[in-house]
């Protein structure tokens, strides 16, 4: 027997939708109007269905999809460069929005997209066999990463992220590695532009655009780096 299962997710209007999708190089396959509000998109092996509700709210979604790749990088450069486009940016808070790449503590290497819909597409790729959530490390400031990580992406809560990274930099009987506070300056940088502290976001990004790294650092910063630059942008 052969199995497929398809999502089937809720949106206020149709043709934002599809017109964000169509900017990802989906192809619209089904549209109806009546009886009632109903479309389909696909790319390769993604095929999601859409229906509308006319007393929907985006903004309260809680509906969401996992997708399973085996190029998590490509489709991620994919949507960027179909978001530029479309958009003039890559959007990156509100809805719709992109966010980072990012290696997650259970073994998957993922980006989460939210559509104009507000539903949340979880798009990674396994790097592990192992998809239990490992261990905190015990050293601060990477614990701090790793949970901060957790509460931005996992729980969507920003705002518990920035509690998290406020926190442990105002540590004073520690200090980071350039690399750990490149990395925690550019997620509270994320969070907040995603909470719609500008000021926050253009501090932190300055603080981290001024950290020097070492060759063999900025190749272990590779996804930080990348993001410091989109996120100056």
């Amino acid at each position: 027997m052969t199995e497929k299962t398809i999502p089937m997710l809720p949106c206020r209007t149709l043709q934002p939708v599809l017109d964000f999708y169509t900017a990802l190089s989906f192809e619209v396959t089904f549209q109806q109007k009546s009886p009632n509000p109903y479309a389909v998109v696909e790319r390769g092996g993604i095929q999601l269905h859409f229906f509308g509700m006319k007393r929907y709210d985006p903004a309260e979604s809680y509906s969401t999809c996992c997708i399973r790749t085996d190029d998590v990088d490509g489709l991620h450069e994919d949507f960027r460069a179909g978001l530029k486009a479309a958009y003039g940016r890559i959007p990156t808070r509100g809805l719709p929005r992109l966010g980072p790449l990012t290696d997650t503590s259970h073994g998957v290497r993922q980006f989460l997209m939210s559509d104009p819909g507000g539903n949340c597409l979880r798009i990674g790729q396994p790097t592990s066999q192992e998809h239990h959530h490992r261990p905190a490390p015990e050293e601060t400031f990477s614990r701090a990463v790793h949970h901060a990580s957790l509460f931005a992406d996992s729980r969507d809560d920003p705002a518990g992220a920035a509690k998290i990274i406020d926190r442990v930099l105002r540590t004073t009987d520690e200090r980071p590695t350039p690399v750990q506070l490149l990395r925690l300056l550019v997620l509270r940088a994320e969070v907040a532009e995603r909470l719609g502290d500008d000021e926050t976001a253009t501090s932190a990004l300055a603080k981290a655009a001024a950290i020097h790294l070492t060759a063999e650092e900025r190749e272990s910063a590779h996804d930080e780096l990348e993001r410091l630059v989109e996120l100056r942008g």
